[in-house]
């Protein structure tokens, strides 16, 4: 294992580390030249849209529109790396499964179809007629209710719109999907709300507001592309109030790599104005006292002074008197208890909020994955509906999605609970009557699973038993499924996670060129501001047995429906513009001109009734929600005599997908089993700055859940909180710690203990100042963002 380290960062964001991390991993993955000019088509007209995150792209983009972890991105599938055959037969399943995430995705792409034995314990070389004709076999002889059809966020629309269409050919509506796993807790309880599972601004509107307050996101990481535009926001004077319990890096400062200035002098800008570390959970307690100090100053305000959007309070809004009433009743002693802020905090941020005419709100899974994630994000609905902040130039509601096509999946139909009339459309279009039973999200595919009601499991893309809750718990049912069957650039460690019969389908990834019946195809995504727009591969397929997933669905749909409906999928697999004329039969008010919009630069915007003020909810209106009672999102007290863990990622990873064992905005190199901790609860606990813990959960079944071989970091957290990263940490995560809603895993919200299995020695460092510069013995909850 290499060398751990702790160094201090106390840089910007982004700058000159950021453009040396790119070339370092084009450089590791052997496409230095390569990679750099695939890098200048990236999200642009014509090229191809970065396989990282669901950022959108300005109508008219910079020569280098791309940030680094979409960098990495590129790299990690560009590579020149090959995972062949021959080093398969080199490694039996049983030794790769104790492989880690980065080395075995390492091995780089995938080559061939490969057919699981297990006479050998190995993956071996198959051909696609024989895939296809034993896996469309397998799946006509089982109970369609008894078979699960995931679908990874970086799917395109096409593709995805010809799965579902196969899975319902089928006989299923099970449709787990990577959006359950992340803001599922947004499609759920925002239509409740406003009438729509998606967020309300575009682009043009972070150019005409006033004020942003982010909640639970970390653009540094997980959407950097973002940072440019806070970046230039906090430049003009706009004022960026931040509420996450960890101090991110990206949301100190920023340098951007494209300004010559900041570059040259290794400046930057700050990026937060007000920076408030609230407890984990505490959401919910800190929004309601900002609405709370609203209302106060509302009710204070005299003359011609209007604190409140009365009008759209009354024209647009239902439940705005109850939820008022409720909150000047609600102790302020109780709200500070449980969001770890200072009523002095949750005024100086309604101040902002009362300062500011149009105000964006965002969020990301520091507010979804909590066990009460559905009712903290709709209060800060409802401070947005205060002021009229949504429908308007310059404001709105700004959910920020992962992947970068996990929303437009779910608009072209992969979900477990469709209605009935989009149900009757694609009967409509495709001639046989889709079943109308629900079926299975992902927390209930993992259920099905542990309770031996699955047969059949296929994975187009994604890492889904690395990725799911109580992964080792789920993993170990696996080998009971007669068949899985996935779909993928590289191995990961689900595929070593097998059925009795298992097959790996390489596909095309999203750089290289798609050819069909001799014409290069365009796909197309959804950005997370529904955005709809085209791309198109450039680089030479990683091999030539490489199929799309287009072609990979038709095959198996061939090998398995083709007697069920008249249905051309050959010709689905030579035109994908076919493709987008059943999506747009089926979906005539969104994709209206389908093929022709997408050839307009930048793409189309799909509709948003909440955009133009119209309400799509049963009272016609935008709703003031809350419960009565409600105060925690985690239903966890502050006083409460265990830890709450939050998993997340490295800077150098991209979901399940990690491609280095370094985090270099968090200080840490070449390790991943750590764990940041306050340094109050550090020397509670007896432990120091290197010791060797393991975490066990506390929960209310009798299953042990302890996980080892983690090493102390102090961090800047509030006390109670800790951070670990995930996949690692997944198993801890109880199946049924999960939002009420949506089946949300609560990812950001375990409770856990911490039991000290060795003294180790502390992680090396630079002095004794600990990361963003605050000495290790002071108390980092209580020490002002310099």
């Amino acid at each position: 294992m290499a060398e751990t380290r702790k160094t201090i960062v106390n840089s910007p964001a982004g700058g000159w580390g950021a453009l040396n991390a790119t070339e370092t991993h084009l450089a590791r993955q052997e496409i230095l030249v390569r990679g750099n000019r695939a890098l200048l088509s990236m999200n642009k007209p014509g090229g191809f849209d970065c396989p990282s995150c669901a950022w959108p792209d300005p109508r008219k983009p910079h020569t280098f529109e791309y940030c680094e972890n979409g960098a990495k991105a590129v790299a990690w599938e560009a590579t020149r790396k090959r995972a062949t055959p021959e080093f398969f037969a080199e490694h039996t399943v049983s030794e790769l499964s104790g492989w880690t995430d980065h080395d075995i995705e390492d091995v780089g792409r995938l080559t061939e179809p490969m057919r699981y034995n297990a006479s050998t314990d190995k993956y071996e070389r198959t051909t696609w007629d024989e895939a296809f004709a034993a896996i469309g076999a397998e799946l006509r002889a089982l109970d369609p209710r008894r078979i699960e059809l995931y679908t990874s966020g970086r799917t395109s629309n096409e593709a995805a719109f010809l799965y579902q269409t196969f899975g319902r050919l089928l006989g299923t509506n099970n449709f787990p999907d990577c959006s359950n796993m992340c803001h599922e807790t947004t499609t759920v309880a925002l239509p409740e709300s406003i009438g729509v599972g998606k967020g309300t601004v575009d682009l043009d509107d972070f150019e005409d507001c006033d004020a942003i307050f982010i909640f639970g996101q970390n653009p540094g990481t997980n959407s950097p592309r973002m940072l440019g535009y806070l970046h230039d926001m906090a430049k003009r004077g706009v004022p960026i109030v931040t509420f996450n319990p960890l101090k991110e890096r990206g949301l100190v400062a920023f340098a951007n790599p494209q300004n010559a200035v900041e570059m040259l002098t290794g400046g930057g800008q700050k990026i937060s104005s007000q920076y408030f570390q609230l407890r984990v959970g505490g959401d919910i307690a800190a929004v309601q006292g900002i609405c709370k100090a609203v209302l106060a100053a509302a009710a204070a305000a005299t003359g011609s002074k209007r604190i409140l959007d009365e009008a759209f309070i009354a024209q647009h809004t239902h439940g705005f008197e109850a939820f008022a009433t409720y909150l000047r009743n609600l102790p302020w002693e109780r709200l500070e208890h449980y969001s770890g802020l200072c009523r002095a905090d949750m005024e100086t941020a309604a101040e902002i909020y009362m300062k500011a005419d149009r105000v964006i709100a965002c969020w990301g899974m520091g507010i979804t994955q909590h066990r009460r994630g559905g009712d903290a994000m709709q209060q800060i609905m409802n401070l947005l509906f205060l002021r009229g902040n949504v429908g308007r130039k310059g404001a709105g509601a700004c959910p920020i999605r992962g992947h970068s096509n996990v929303q437009g999946d779910r608009t072209v139909g992969i979900y477990q609970k469709p209605k009935e009339p989009f149900l009757q459309k694609m009967d409509a279009a495709f001639g046989f009557t889709s079943p109308r039973e629900p079926g299975h999200d992902v927390a209930q595919c993992c259920e099905a699973i542990l309770a031996h009601e699955v047969d059949a499991f296929i994975g187009m893309g994604g890492n889904f038993f690395r990725a799911i809750p109580d992964n080792a718990r789920v993993a170990a049912e696996v080998p009971r499924l007669r068949m899985t069957v996935y779909v993928a650039t590289k191995p990961n460690l689900s595929h070593m996670t097998h059925g009795q019969s298992s097959w790996l389908l390489p596909c095309l990834g999203r750089t290289e060129r798609d050819v069909q019946n001799g014409q290069v195809q365009t796909i197309t995504v959804e950005d997370s501001f529904s955005m709809v727009h085209g791309s198109v591969g450039l680089l030479e397929p990683a091999s030539p047995q490489l199929k799309s997933e287009v072609d990979i669905v038709c095959g198996l749909a061939k090998a398995t429906v083709a007697d069920r409906a008249a249905i051309d999928w050959d010709a689905f697999s030579n035109d994908y513009g076919l493709i987008r004329d059943k999506i747009e039969a089926v979906f005539p008010e969104q994709f209206q001109n389908y093929n022709a919009r997408i050839a307009q630069p930048g793409g189309f915007r799909l509709p948003n009734g909440a955009r133009e003020r119209k309400w799509d909810t049963p009272t016609g209106k935008a709703n003031f929600l809350f419960k009565e009672g409600l105060i925690d999102a985690d239903d966890d007290a502050p006083e409460a005599p265990h830890l709450q863990l939050i998993t997340l990622r490295s800077h150098d990873q991209f979901n399940t997908t990690v491609y280095s064992n370094d985090d270099r905005y968090r200080g840490v190199r070449g390790e991943r089993m750590v764990v940041f901790m306050n340094a109050r609860d550090i020397a509670a606990l007896g432990l120091h700055e290197g010791a060797m813990i393991e975490f066990s959960t506390v929960w209310h079944d009798d299953i042990d859940r302890r996980i080892g071989g983690f090493r102390v970091v102090g961090f800047d957290i509030p006390p109670g909180c800790c951070a670990a990263y995930y996949p690692e940490t997944n198993g801890l995560l109880p199946l049924a710690h999960r939002d009420e809603r949506s089946n949300t895993p609560a990812a950001k919200s375990v409770p856990v203990r911490i039991t000290a299995v060795a003294q180790g020695e502390p992680v090396a460092a630079d002095g004794g100042v600990a990361e963003h510069g605050r000495a290790r013995e002071t108390d980092p909850a209580s020490v002002p963002l310099a």
